[in-house]
C-alpha cells in the first residue's frame, strides 16, 4: 500500500545504519557522505542570494542511509571540512566566511536535518514514509535557513526572506525528495532479497 509508513521487512540497509554496525561501515558511511555533501556543492546555481545546489540530497541521503546519529555525524564533519576547505556553495573557507555567508543557516541546519531524517526514518521506512521523513528534515534546514537569511541579507520584510529562501526553492526540494525516496526504497528492496 502506497501510504503505508513502515515496512515490515528488515533489510539490510537497516542493519547498516544501526549503532551496531562495524565501527568501519559507519566511519566509512559518515566520511562518504560528508564528501558526497561537499561534492553536491560544488555544482549551484545563483539566482538570488541562496543557490540551487545538490547538497540536500546528501543530507536526506545521509540521514536515511545512515541513521540520525551518523547522519548528523556526516554533517557536522562537512561542516567541519568546511573550516578548512573551500567545500560550501561559495569559493571561501572557515569560521568567519561561513558565519557571514547570507546561506549559512542552511548549511547550520544540515546536521539538524539529518538527524531528524534518520529518526523518522528508522520506523517511516516505506516510499511514503521517507519522502515524509525528508520533508520534514527539509522544513528543519529552511526553517533555521530563512531566519538567517533574513538577518544576513537585511531584507525589508519576513515575506521577502521566506519567498527567496524557501517558497522559491519547493518544486526542487520535491523533486530531490522524490528521487532520494525512490533510491533509498530501491535500495531497500534490494536489501530484502539479498537479506
Amino acid at each position: 500500500m502506497l501510504l503505508r509508513l513502515h515496512a515490515p521487512a528488515p533489510s539490510l540497509i537497516d542493519a547498516l545504519r544501526e549503532e551496531r554496525a562495524s565501527t568501519l561501515v559507519q566511519a566509512l558511511g559518515i566520511v562518504g557522505f560528508a564528501l558526497l555533501t561537499a561534492a553536491g556543492a560544488q555544482v549551484r546555481i545563483y539566482l538570488w542570494e541562496v543557490p540551487f545546489t545538490f547538497q540536500t540530497l546528501f543530507v536526506f541521503g545521509s540521514g536515511l542511509f545512515l541513521g540520525g546519529r551518523n547522519g548528523l555525524l556526516a554533517q557536522s564533519l562537512y561542516l567541519a571540512m568546511g573550516l578548512f576547505a573551500p567545500v560550501f556553495a561559495g569559493d571561501g573557507h572557515g569560521l568567519s566566511y561561513m558565519l557571514g555567508a547570507v546561506s549559512a543557516g542552511y548549511l547550520l541546519g544540515y546536521p539538524l536535518a539529518a538527524f531528524a531524517v534518520g529518526r523518522l526514518s528508522r520506523h517511516w521506512n516505506t516510499l511514503t514514509g521517507s519522502a515524509l521523513a525528508m520533508c520534514v528534515g527539509s522544513l528543519v534546514f529552511f526553517a533555521t535557513g530563512v531566519i538567517w537569511l533574513h538577518y544576513a541579507a537585511d531584507h525589508a520584510t519576513w515575506m521577502e526572506s521566506i519567498d527567496k529562501g524557501f517558497l522559491r526553492f519547493i518544486p526542487a526540494d520535491l523533486a530531490k525528495v522524490s528521487l532520494v525516496a525512490l533510491i533509498y526504497s530501491g535500495t531497500r528492496r534490494l536489501g530484502e532479497r539479498g537479506a
